[in-house]
Formats: C-alpha cells, structure tokens, sequence
C-alpha cells in the first residue's frame, strides 16, 4: 500500500528517485500513465493488470468508456527502477504533468501519484478547504 507525500527531485537526466518504502512494493519495474488532475498515475505492474482489467470490463460501446481508455492506456508505459531506485521519465509524461525540478510523490493506496510541486500545492489547498463537503458527499453514499 501507498501511503504519505514525498518530496523528491528530478535529475538532469529526468530520473526520479521514488521513496524507498515505495521501492519494496513497485519491484523492478512500474507502469506509469496519464493521471487525473494534471497528474501521473504510478502503478505496480500487477496492480496495473488488475486496472486494465478493469477498464476492459467498461463498454466500448460508449464513447466515453473508449475515450477513457485510450487516455490512460495509450500514454502508459513500462519504466524498469535502476539499482539507486529512480525511474526514467518521458518526456511526452513529464510534460503533461508540468514535472520541472521539485516532485511531489503521493501514495494513495493502491498506487502512487506524481505531481509538480506548484500544482500539488494548490490542488491539496482546494481539497483541504472541502474535505468536510466531501465527507459528508461520500458518508451520504455509505462510503464513510
């Protein structure tokens, strides 16, 4: 499981060293793929075949479904963690997420999330000042 927030730093050759409790968990390699938020989703390989799995189950039928699809599998890739525990970052990723020096890494259960430190600032200010809203939103649903 991934829990906490960590602040790491991108290197001159765009490698990211992950947390170290996080290394046990990922093994030799991660997925990595489009995120929500301006984010990167960060998956072990195994949870990431549990994932895929998932979306295969959606319709494809609806637009929306193969939309959602093709944005998160047609931008994930496979990146093996080094010997110093980093990964590699591609460029197409890293740009999307707006990933410059300062990286903020988020575990959140069942899969880690990677964010530039301005965006992750103001997304976790947002989120602080509704958190009772979204509670009540999810206890009203049976989720808390």
């Amino acid at each position: 499981m991934f829990i906490g927030e960590h602040n790491h730093t991108l290197d001159d050759k765009n490698r990211l060293s992950l947390p170290a409790k996080f290394r046990k968990v990922f093994g030799k390699s991660v997925v990595i793929t489009h995120g929500l938020d301006n984010c990167l989703f960060v998956y072990t390989t195994k949870e990431w075949e549990v994932f895929v799995t998932t979306l295969g189950g959606l319709s494809m039928g609806q637009k929306n479904s193969r939309s959602f699809s093709r944005f998160l599998l047609g931008s994930a890739v496979e990146v093996d963690i080094d010997s110093a525990g980093r990964i590699l970052l591609p460029d197409f990723l890293r740009s999307f997420a707006s990933l410059k020096q300062k990286v903020i890494v988020v575990g959140v259960g069942n899969r880690a999330e990677l964010w530039s430190d301005d965006a992750w600032k103001k997304y976790k200010s947002e989120i602080e000042k509704s958190a009772d809203v979204l509670a009540e939103q999810l206890g009203s649903i049976g989720m808390i």
